[in-house]
Parts: C-alpha cells; structure tokens; sequence
C-alpha cells in the first residue's frame, strides 16, 4: 500500500528554512513539529498494520488532531 507522504517537508516545501530556524528559536513551533511528526508516523504506522489494529474512530481522530496542529503550524509559518 502506497500512502501520502505527510510529512511537514512534503506538505510545506516552500517554507524548510523557515521551519528549520523555528524549530530552533520558537519553543511552541518545536512543540507542534514534534507533535505532528509523532502523530503522523503513528498514523502511517497503524494504516500500515504495524502498530496492530485501532478502530477506525480512534485513528479519524488522530488525523484530525494532526490537521488541527498543521493548520496551527501553517498559521505561525504565515505570520512570522
């Protein structure tokens, strides 16, 4: 199974050094990177089958709160 690539270099390509510098100076940005980063690989992990079986709420839920910090995170990327 071929998936989407979500990850926030794929998803924001015009915007890498930018994250990259907040990454590194804004503590809430690095707080929302690593929470997306940690919920999209559990995401592409469980439609994989590799973290076994979750019911289809549970994972609805898990891409919604990772669109809620991408939406976040693009919002910072637009303002700073």
């Amino acid at each position: 199974m071929d998936l989407l690539n979500h990850d926030l270099a794929h998803e924001f390509p015009q915007h890498l050094e930018k994250m990259r510098s907040l990454k590194s100076s804004d503590p809430h940005f690095a707080s929302l990177f690593a929470q997306y980063d940690a919920d999209n690989h559990a995401i592409a992990k469980y439609e994989l089958g590799a973290l076994g079986a979750i019911s289809d709420e549970a994972l609805e839920n898990m891409k919604k709160r990772r669109l809620k910090v991408k939406d976040e995170i693009y919002q910072i990327l637009q303002a700073k």
